[in-house]
């Protein structure tokens, strides 16, 4: 039995060893075959657009196919969990935000995952600005009509949002709690049909990204009352910030990442960094993504250790706000 178990422990040590060796080549020759992104959202909303923007620069520096796998519910925590279970080779990652990666943990209680304790951050692709929108023929004309017409009427209005957790929710939680009312909230599986039935008419007013409304803006089939940010937005010269507007309060602007499954080797981190890196650096998609209305990340930002540090501070933020929301 001595032997036997003496010749086990050599074995063992033998495959870690092994183990140990073979893993930094893996690292070095990845990827060797595709990449699915997860966007926990439905396509065509501002994530799923930033996403597809960035990663087709990045298959190119890959050198494999990245490809996106949209997947909804639970304002975007169902298709987080899935990521956070799946292998940590670097074939299966997620475009987060500040939804799924900070607002999440206050809003559900028995969340199946932690942002900090189950990911490795890879990159913060973009910022995208909150705008306050409504139907095209919703009565008040400015912000500060839409204030007082909300507060006569908190019972009777409704605000579309992409389910409890996500951006567009969380947003107008901050939203409601300066305001002190509580409208009917109506979910979507994403912000992209919760925009469709603004533009048609079925809900009253949203808090969304600006790369789900420039397009829809310019076009006349909503209004914007303002930019939940200090600067106005080079896209929407038009719209006046919540400062000019008469809600200084309001100020919310929220991001797109990418993370992998907790594990993930730093070198295969590093080559997806590095990817999108690159990606953000290249005219043709900074131009894009600028066009939509989002900040590109200032190099100092897109870090792996920047978004860790922008997730704690993030979920630090949300915390005290949306828990009353629970």
């Amino acid at each position: 039995m001595t032997v036997i178990r003496a010749l086990t422990g050599a074995c063992a040590a033998a495959l870690a060893s092994l183990c140990a060796f073979v893993a930094p080549s893996e690292a070095q020759t990845y990827p060797t075959r595709s990449i699915t992104m997860i966007v926990p959202f439905a396509a065509g909303g501002p994530t799923d657009v930033i996403s597809r923007i960035v990663t087709a620069h990045m298959a190119q520096t890959l050198g494999q196919s990245i490809i996106i796998e949209n997947m909804v519910g639970a304002g975007g925590t169902t298709a987080t969990t899935r990521a956070a279970r799946a292998a940590n080779d670097g074939y299966m990652l997620i475009t987060g935000h500040m939804g799924t990666h900070a607002a999440s943990v206050p809003l559900y209680p028995k969340l199946a995952y932690h942002p900090e304790k189950d990911f490795e951050p890879v990159a913060l692709l973009a910022g995208t600005p909150i705008l306050i929108l409504a139907r095209k023929d919703f009565p008040p004309k400015d912000l500060k009509e839409f204030m007082t017409y909300v507060k006569a009427n908190a019972e009777k209005v409704n605000a579309a949002h992409a389910g409890v957790g996500s951006v567009s929710h969380v947003s107008c939680e901050l939203l409601h709690s300066i305001l002190d009312v509580k409208p009917v909230g109506v979910p979507f599986n994403g912000t992209g049909p919760a925009m469709n039935a603004l533009v048609a008419g079925q809900v009253d007013y949203m808090c969304d990204q600006i790369v789900n409304a420039v397009p829809q803006i310019n076009a006349g089939t909503i209004k914007a009352y303002a930019i939940a940010t200090p600067e106005r937005n080079p896209s929407l010269p038009n719209v006046p910030t919540t400062v000019e507007a008469g809600l200084p309060a309001f100020q919310a602007q929220a991001w797109n990442a990418m993370f992998a499954p907790k594990g993930t080797s730093p070198a295969i981190i590093a080559s997806l960094n590095g990817a999108a890196i690159r990606a953000l650096d290249d005219e043709t998609v900074k131009k894009r993504l600028v066009e939509l209305g989002s900040v590109i990340p200032a190099p100092a930002d897109r870090t792996p250790e920047a978004l860790a540090r922008l997730v704690k501070n993030e979920i630090a933020k949300w915390s005290p706000v949306l828990k009353p929301a629970t």
